[in-house]
């Protein structure tokens, strides 16, 4: 059974920082695409990072280049997403997601990070950034 996990989420000031984990399991990382996703209260579900993990591609939102970066410990399933530079519209609940289509598909849902090609979600987990 394929599992995602978040953990990490909570309350931060603007400007701080803060570390997502999503926990995998039920595959291996090698060759499918890990995303991670946001959805603000009223908003709809947005983009926010993906790598593929099958050749190191990495994606981001413009909203959150510079600021953001994702990585892998494929030896643990797991990816994270460091956050810095926090802003008060970074608030949303994040959705860990993965793609297990096959290698272009995956890696085409991935670079335009489109929540329907992804196969598995996590529950979420709540960033509050404070002003």
């Amino acid at each position: 059974e394929v599992q995602l996990v978040e953990s990490g989420g909570g309350t931060v000031q603007a400007g701080g920082s803060m570390r997502l984990s999503c926990a995998a399991s039920g595959f291996t990382f090698d060759d499918y695409a890990i995303a991670w996703f946001r959805q603000a209260p009223g908003k709809e579900r947005e983009g926010v990072s993906c790598f593929s993990t099958s050749d190191g591609s990495i994606y981001y939102a413009d909203s959150v280049k510079g600021r953001f970066t994702i990585s892998s410990d494929n030896a643990k399933n797991t990816v994270y997403l460091q956050m810095n530079s926090l802003k008060p519209e970074d608030t949303a609940v994040y959705y860990c997601a993965a793609s297990l289509r096959t290698y272009y598909t995956a890696k085409y849902y991935c670079e335009n990070m489109l929540y329907y090609g992804m196969d598995y979600w996590g529950k979420g987990t709540l960033v509050t950034v404070s002003s």
